[in-house]
């Protein structure tokens, strides 16, 4: 199975002005590398964005909703309806990512891909219902090759609409009950791990919640063991708004927009869309370290050194919206220090 547009070159991140950003913080009033990770995200956004002075005021955040078929084995602690209520709680401001978004002036995007829950047309959310739910991936695949493609395009649309809006910087989110199910399945497809090992509690589970979820997980990969390419194991065990995520990050490195991966969920899209096109990887930052169980994996197969560890698991691109702040904190410093020249400092 191919999806044209998956296939098409990533953008190259600018290596001239990279350097000249990692120079230009040798000149700056302190000792080199102390102001540690600040120092080396605002050279990598340099490059990202090939601007000398990098920016992060235009945040465009894209989250996702879906429901999952997995959901009627018992693998989640809230019933499957809250997929669709909390799209509702999206559109009325309550959720988390609602505050964290206002908080910080960024573009907020919510993209209804299927819920068994219908809340119907809302203001702020964007109708591309494939279906009410992807299937049981512990009965059969999780997806068409028909609801892949659409779920894929959805993403890709996403950012295409943040790039005409001028973003320069692109989150993606996700909210769907069951959803970690479906990700550690993808991960534990991908990493060629056991379920045991990446399962974690999700929305609050127990330990023999715990232990029914890696037991569903392992069915499904006993089932689906002879899909070999990421993206048949994407259609075999993803989501909808999983799916959608893995062809955001790639629209996104095609088209030359950085993007901040937020938690669990999210690196279990990213780790899927650097297997299908690995040129994508530059492209990514990484905002935290989640609570979820598996989530260190994923950042160890991805090489990724997140920003943040606060214990996080909510989802729904929170806790990457929480690192924006040190995201324009960088920029700010590397935009705005005085040299050791212009200041008259004596350099070492």
């Amino acid at each position: 199975m191919t999806i044209e547009f998956l296939n098409q070159p990533c953008a190259v991140v600018d290596c001239t002005i990279e350097a000249a950003a990692r120079a230009h913080q040798q000149q700056l009033t302190k000792p080199p590398g102390s102001l540690g990770a600040l120092e080396s995200v605002a050279i990598r956004l340099a490059g990202l964005q090939g601007h000398a002075r990098p920016q992060v005021e235009r945040v465009w955040i894209s989250v996702f909703a879906g429901d999952h078929g997995v959901a009627e084995e018992g693998v989640s602690a809230f019933p499957q309806a809250v997929t669709g209520e909390m799209v509702r709680n999206f559109a009325h401001g309550g959720a988390a990512i609602s505050v964290l978004a206002s908080e910080l002036g960024a573009s907020l995007e919510v993209v209804n891909l299927g819920t068994v829950n219908d809340p119907g047309e809302l203001p702020g959310v964007r109708r591309a219902f494939i279906a009410s739910s992807t299937a049981n991936f512990a009965a059969g695949e999780a997806m068409t090759p028909l609801q892949l493609q659409a779920a894929l395009q959805a993403g890709a649309d996403s950012v295409h609409a943040a790039k005409q809006a001028g973003a320069q910087l692109f989150i993606g989110g996700e909210m769907g009950i069951a959803n970690t199910t479906a990700a550690t399945a993808l991960a534990c497809a991908l990493l060629r791990e056991s379920a045991a090992s990446l399962a974690g509690a999700g929305t609050g589970l127990d330990d023999a919640g715990i232990a029914r979820k890696a037991a569903v997980i392992e069915r499904g990969l006993a089932r689906h063991r002879d899909a070999s390419s990421p993206l048949e194991q994407l259609r075999c065990f993803g989501g909808f708004e999983i799916a959608a995520l893995t062809g955001a990050y790639i629209a996104a490195a095609q088209s030359g927009l950085p993007v901040l991966v937020d938690g669990f969920i999210t690196t279990a899209a990213a780790l899927a869309s650097v297997r299908i096109q690995p040129a994508c990887r530059p492209w990514m930052l990484f905002s935290h370290r989640s609570h979820e169980r598996g989530h260190a994996r994923l950042l160890a197969a991805l090489e990724a050194d997140p920003l943040l560890d606060l214990n996080l698991r909510l989802g729904e691109a929170s806790g990457a919206a929480v690192a924006v702040p040190l995201l324009r904190l960088a920029c700010a410093l590397h935009n705005r220090m005085a040299t050791f020249e212009q200041a008259g400092v004596s350099n070492a």
